[in-house]
């Protein structure tokens, strides 16, 4: 029985050491050496300090600024330590009320803008993190981006054309933008 015991205590602090030392360190060490921009969270910064990432949505309500998709997340929006979907399904009312709102407040922003709302303009993702939104989204955006700043409105679509991804390596995912970046470009040309 002693036996048994001791070979159950050295294979599990053989396991622990595999599994819980050297796999993480080696593989910490790998990402850092091959891809350390995404390994250090993809953070975007300006004079220094880390202001987002590419990787996590923010959240923007200002009519100045394009809007990404809603977030689930609690207590606040874009909670990237508190990753969920909303798990309300489609026939749920609670779904289709706030669905409603979020139509109500893209409206508000910019009454005369009466296209269809793009839907991941007023649904969440499963993370409820995108920082993307699709070239659709964007579009339908542009006019009141454009109005509330005093830009023409080419210059914005331009500006959305050149941060529009396409697929990943041409075949996976969709076209998609990303609304941290796009925003602060917006900024910067306003800045000139």
């Amino acid at each position: 029985m002693s036996r048994l015991i001791r070979n159950a205590v050295s294979m599990l602090l053989v396991m622990t050491f595999i599994a819980g030392i050297a796999y993480p360190l080696v593989a910490t060490g790998v990402a850092q050496i091959l891809f350390p921009h995404q390994a250090n969270g993809s953070l975007i910064e300006r004079n220094g300090k880390p202001i987002g990432s590419q990787l996590i949505g923010q959240w923007f309500d200002d009519p100045r600024y394009f809007w990404g998709r809603p977030s689930a997340t609690t207590p606040q929006p874009d909670n990237g330590t508190a990753s969920n979907g909303s798990n309300l399904g489609p026939t749920n009312p609670a779904l289709r009320d706030a669905v409603q709102q979020r139509i109500d407040a893209l409206r508000k922003a910019d009454p005369g803008n009466t296209a269809p709302v793009p839907v991941d303009l007023v649904t969440a993702s499963g993370s409820g993190l995108d920082p993307q939104i699709s070239p659709a989204a964007a579009q339908y955006q542009i006019a009141r981006v454009a109005r509330v700043r005093r830009l023409d409105v080419a210059q914005v679509r331009a500006l959305v054309a050149q941060f529009t991804q396409g697929r990943q390596w041409g075949l996976l995912g969709e076209p998609r933008v990303n609304v941290l970046q796009l925003n602060l470009a917006l900024d910067g040309l306003q800045g000139k």
